[in-house]
């Protein structure tokens, strides 16, 4: 007997839009016999019962055998509900397909608008999926490892108040490179240039472009620029022993460590990459002009400078 497709479906279930349009999904995605599987907690909120759908709504708990035989995870919110997706299909190669009902959304493929087409082409399989590039993220205290995480945006190490400054030497490879006060240090992915990093002044990386990004926040130093390094790179953050009061480690925004002084973090490539699914080919300029909103009045291309010149394109 063949085993039937499977969709783990993942919603922010606190919009009345994203249980809207979850519920769609599940009509529409078991009506062509596709399996949808359900986190218990949502599948309670979203008021869906099982038993009114053919051939099933599977219903599991939330744990690492969530996205376990699943061909693709829709994700129905905004970059944060897609981040939390990641963590639920983090070590699978299960991709995520996001629609955006959030603002920006630079994770998402799909907009509100698109339910139906969106639908339409999981059913056909009709997607790609892309690997984004992640981070693994290590906490040691005297040389004792203390935490251990993964982000897909960054890692970001913070100064916990308000009112201090967090101490820090910064190591690129194994080697100290600078002293820093200031309010912290983001470390991201290509994918995450675009998120925290771009509001910390780092540079936009095209996701195709193999890299990690070391970024100050607010530092008072000479030398304290944004950085690209090669992806083969470790880049660690120590806070200073003497440093008054802790910081705070926050991965993707989501999970944090505590960084008493003398804690020391470690950020490289990422064992277990995220898959996006991409349903156009568009490319990632114009996903920058789309979702940032930028003017482009007045550009008129290379073909229209050939037509204008006669073919010649100088």
């Amino acid at each position: 007997m063949t085993e039937p497709r499977r969709v783990l479906l993942i919603a922010h279930t606190g919009r009345e839009d994203a249980r809207e349009v979850a519920r769609a999904f599940c009509k529409e995605l078991t009506a062509h016999d596709i399996v949808v599987r359900l986190i218990a907690t949502e599948a309670s909120e979203l008021e869906v019962d099982p038993r009114s759908f053919s051939p099933a709504i599977e219903v599991v708990a939330e744990d690492q055998h969530t996205a376990t035989g699943c061909e693709l995870a829709v994700v129905i919110g905004g970059d944060g509900t897609i981040l939390r997706a990641a963590e639920a299909t983090h070590g699978t190669s299960t991709p995520l397909l996001g629609v955006n009902l959030g603002h920006v959304g630079f994770l998402a493929e799909a907009e509100y608008d698109d339910v139906e087409s969106t639908i339409q082409a999981i059913i056909e399989r009709a997607y790609t999926a892309e690997e984004r590039l992640t981070l693994d993220v290590s906490v040691y205290q005297d040389k004792e490892l203390v935490a251990s995480t993964f982000a897909l945006n960054e890692a970001s190490v913070e100064k916990a108040a308000r009112e201090r400054m967090l101490e820090v030497v910064v190591e690129i490879d194994g080697r100290p490179l600078s002293r820093w006060g200031c309010d912290g240090v983001v470390c991201a992915t290509p994918t995450g240039s675009t998120a925290y990093n771009f509001s910390a002044g780092g540079p936009v990386v095209w996701p195709a472009v193999e890299a990690l990004l070391m970024v100050p926040i607010s530092a008072h130093a000479l030398f304290a620029r944004p950085m690209v390094v090669a992806p083969t790179s470790v880049l660690a953050v120590e806070v200073l022993a003497r440093t008054e009061g802790a910081g705070v480690l926050w991965c993707d925004g989501r999970r944090t460590v505590d960084l008493p002084p003398g804690a020391r973090i470690e950020v490289r490539r990422g064992a277990s990459p995220v898959h996006l699914v991409r349903l156009h080919r568009a490319p990632f300029t114009d996903r920058l002009v789309a979702k940032f909103g930028l003017s482009v009045e007045g550009w008129r291309g290379a073909s229209e400078r050939r037509r204008r010149n006669g073919g010649d394109p100088a």
